[in-house]
């Protein structure tokens, strides 16, 4: 029997090998996946566990942030009878961190007294103090365990922090709880508002940007989370890249892993990037709430934490120093987002709105000293090591006055205005003519104790930002304003009684020829003139020589006493170029303005010298000190020659070359001074408590062309003007002469003795003892000089012992001399008015001149000698 095999149909066979064929792709498919799968994650566990090293290795290497020493100010001092009142001195302490930092130190308010007590890394030690204050005037001030004190020191400011690498970035650090609510609402809402709900990638956001830029041809736009803007400053690179991105999003992992959102977001606030002022990087909320609100970063209010948000995204362009428009619409933006997201309700968005930006004055060099600071840092690098500072946090208190750097820099920058119009009127261009380039003067301010050598401020130029170069520290030929050591050499003879000719030993009234004439030496000729040319006023004497700067009396003056002996006292105090030669005497060798600052201590300190110092001491931010420095100081001078000197710069300050410019401009507090002119201006001068140095010169050594009563003693007028308003530089007194020195009010004309005959036309002159002149002017007493003697200065009186001086004409030195305010018609050359010796035509003087005096005398340029100094 036949049997049939029966068979599925074509289309069941075709289903099941179709079916059968997306089995085996699907397991391809799936395979292939897999793999994928596995090789990704094998890629990403390699990339991830090498960023882990990566992050691993940048934060085991050290503090994430680098370790920067700050910089604080001297500490203020509070005076009884002092004009304060308790409020300002707790603004003062809380600036400092009382209260905030009970560790540093802790104050309280009751009333008219404050308590204050310093905590153990306080600056001081422990002790507190209570000080009383009523009517605007410090009453009294009680140490803790009741003793009366005259004065107590406060806790020093912090001025900045030293630049933490080459770029020359500066931050404050601040941790999560010093970042005010405000301030971490603002960025949130304006950079990442899921930014405490994501795990540090908005992958959204991110796709969203991938496209775009795919689109676009750039990568353009922002879709980075906080974590990865962090990510990004602390380990790449700045370059827009795809690989670079990939590399941000394997780090961001990493640090979302390990940290919480406050911790890093306390990292991005201190390492975001807020902008430059000058030649330095503000890098963080804590840096540039000082730099931009001159304040805490716990202080600010609603606008201005919206500002520092808006300046995260591109600082530069919207700077609010150069571009406050684009800064305010930035800031407006933020408070509008803030809205948004609910930290804000449209009233108070409002109010934030309307806020002014009430940024702190732009005037870097007021703010943090920058010349100073720089110069502190070369210093504890020369003495402690550049390891050992970058290497540790320290505290590092110096010497600096934070209100006297403030009225510096304001000085410097109104000076200069004066100077640069003075500039352009020299410059004038003729009609037809192209104009040429000008080049404006660089300028240095050096302010000093002279007690103590304290530099209390310190202005290097005109703008830190613009050149870093510190004038303050270059080497310039001195002028004029050495010609004071030629005259304090001179005194120096006359201790032991040595005569310098027919006028016996020297003082103030000796006569000095004036004339033109060779000082050569080694056959060859040297002549050099005053600064008027072809004005010779003959016969002068020591006091109107030095007063109107006259050239040619003060070398040989120094010729006289030695050349040798005038660069042995300049040595001495400090000028370490001096040399034996007649040039010396008029200034031709070079020294710093903060040398010239230390070597009128001689003068001003009783003959002492003093080291300018910058640096007090070192402290870790424990407070134990890690190096302490002491002043150095060593007598120069027989306080009697220091002061006798002092007073001839009296003289020049008050009718001499400086008196229009100081006097004449309303500076009428005692005061000695010296302008000095080469081929650059100078001007020293001082009170009691306060020595300053102006300098103005041209980067490239030409001559600036402007005498220093012009263009360096109206700055430091201006300067010292302000000084003397605040307290600790208000108790000007007048100087006082040591035992020794005797005070004459001394005729003009005659240079005798005033007696009631000649009163109007005198002044008074300090002598050692026993060297004033014996006669009147009305009496000649028993030597009178001749109608020859007159003409050619010779023969006259002669010094004599203290007890045969004429008592109606000398009184002991201890009341010193008035001061001589100028008269109304202060000539706008400089010089006050001076009724004798005030030369009225060029060339020599004629027979009636050499009798009754006459010229007109001004800092002088020098003409170069033989063999000139270096420069």
């Amino acid at each position: 029997m036949p049997v049939k095999l029966k068979y599925g149909s074509s289309t069941s066979f075709k289903a099941k090998s179709k079916s059968l064929l997306h089995s085996r792709l699907f397991r391809i498919v799936l395979i292939s996946f897999l793999g994928l799968m596995v090789a990704g994650a094998v890629v990403f566990g390699y990339f991830y566990y090498h960023y882990q090293r990566v992050v691993d290795d940048r934060l085991n290497a050290g503090p994430i942030f680098a370790s920067v020493s700050q910089i604080y100010a001297a500490p203020r001092e509070i005076r009884d009878g002092q004009k304060l009142t308790v409020s300002v001195i707790a603004t003062d302490l809380r600036q400092a961190g009382y209260n905030s930092n009970p560790k540093l130190g802790t104050f309280q308010l009751n009333g008219d007294n404050i308590f204050i007590k310093p905590g153990p890394e306080s600056y001081h030690n422990t002790d507190g103090a209570t000080i009383s204050a009523s009517g605007g005037t410090v009453q009294s001030i009680t140490a803790e365990n009741g003793v009366a004190l005259s004065a107590y020191e406060l806790e020093p400011q912090l001025i900045t922090a030293l630049s933490e690498d080459k770029n020359r970035t500066k931050r404050r650090l601040v941790t999560y709880q010093e970042i005010p609510p405000r301030m971490v609402q603002a960025v949130v809402a304006i950079e990442d508002r899921d930014f405490f709900n994501h795990g540090g990638i908005n992958y959204l956001r991110t796709i969203k940007c991938g496209f775009q830029d795919l689109l676009s041809h750039h990568m353009s736009c922002g879709g980075s989370t906080l974590t990865q803007q962090l990510a990004r400053g602390f380990f790449l690179s700045p370059e827009k890249k795809i690989t670079r991105k990939l590399r941000e999003i394997m780090i961001t992992f990493q640090l979302e892993a390990r940290f919480k959102k406050q911790q890093i977001f306390e990292m991005y606030a201190n390492q975001m990037n807020l902008g430059h002022i000058g030649s330095y990087e503000i890098n963080g909320f804590g840096e540039a709430a000082r730099t931009f609100f001159g304040k805490p970063l716990g202080q600010l209010d609603t606008a201005q934490c919206a500002l520092l948000a808006g300046l995260l995204q591109n600082p530069s362009y919207r700077n609010p120093y150069r571009h406050p428009d684009r800064a305010m619409a930035r800031r407006n933006l933020v408070i509008d987002a803030m809205v948004e997201t609910g930290a804000l309700t449209s009233s108070e968005a409002v109010r934030a709105k309307a806020e002014p930006l009430g940024l702190a004055p732009p005037n870097i060099d007021a703010s943090e000293a920058p010349y100073f600071v720089d110069l502190v840092h070369d210093q504890l690098v020369q003495r402690i090591g550049d390891q050992d500072l970058s290497r540790q946090s320290l505290r590092i208190y110096t010497s600096l006055d934070p209100e006297l750097q403030r009225d510096a820099s304001e000085a410097i920058e109104i000076g200069m205005k004066n100077v640069d119009e003075l500039v352009r009127k020299q410059r004038k261009t003729p009609k037809g003519e192209q104009p040429k380039p000008i080049t404006y003067p660089q300028v240095a301010l050096v302010a000093i104790n002279p007690h103590t050598g304290q530099l209390l401020a310190l202005v290097g130029g005109r703008n830190y930002g613009v050149s870093q170069l510190n004038h303050a520290t270059s080497n310039r030929p001195t002028g004029s304003i050495f010609k004071p050591f030629v005259y304090a050499t001179a005194y120096n003879t006359s201790l032991n009684g040595t005569s310098l000719g027919e006028d016996g030993v020297f003082t103030a009234l000796t006569q000095l020829n004036d004339d033109s004439q060779d000082f050569g030496t080694n056959d060859q000729p040297y002549t050099p003139g005053n600064f008027e040319k072809n004005e010779y006023p003959g016969m002068v004497t020591a006091a109107t020589a030095i007063a109107h700067s006259l050239n040619i009396a003060t070398i040989a003056l120094a010729q006289k006493v030695g050349y040798q002996n005038v660069a042995t006292l300049a040595h001495s105090a400090g000028i370490a170029s001096a040399k034996a030669t007649p040039s010396v005497a008029i200034g031709t060798y070079s020294a710093t303005p903060i040398d010239m600052a230390g070597a009128y201590t001689v003068f001003a300190n009783n003959g002492v010298h003093l080291n300018p110092w910058m640096v007090a001491s070192v402290r870790n931010t424990n407070g134990d000190i890690v190096s302490d420095f002491s002043p150095e100081g060593k007598q120069v001078l027989d306080p009697r020659v220091a002061y006798l000197t002092q007073s001839l710069l009296e003289g020049a300050l008050n009718y001499g070359t400086a008196a229009g410019a100081v006097r004449g401009h309303g500076f009428t507090a005692p005061a000695a001074g010296k302008t000095g002119t080469s081929h650059d201006a100078w001007f020293a001068g001082y009170t009691s408590n306060l020595l300053c140095i102006i300098w103005v010169g041209n980067d490239d050594y030409t001559d600036v062309k402007l005498q220093g009563a012009h263009a360096a003693a109206p700055i430091w007028t201006e300067f010292m003007k302000r000084a003397i308003q605040l307290p600790q530089y208000s108790d000007v007194k007048p100087f006082v002469a040591p035992e020794g020195v005797t005070t004459a009010r001394i005729d003009r004309p005659s240079s005798l003795l005033v007696d009631s005959t000649c009163p109007s036309n005198s002044f008074y002159v300090a002598f050692l003892d026993g060297t004033a002149p014996v006669n009147t002017c009305s009496q000649m007493g028993e030597n009178p000089q001749n109608f020859i003697q007159k003409i050619f200065g010779i023969g006259g009186n002669k010094a004599v012992t203290p007890d045969a001086t004429h008592p109606a004409a000398i009184s002991p030195a201890t009341t010193p001399a008035p001061i001589v305010h100028p008269a109304p018609n202060t000539p706008p050359d400089g010089n006050a008015p001076d009724t004798t010796q005030q030369p009225e035509q060029k060339k020599k003087k004629n027979i009636f001149q050499k009798i009754f005096g006459g010229g007109k005398d001004k800092d002088q340029p020098q003409q170069p000698q033989p063999s000139p100094p270096p420069q």
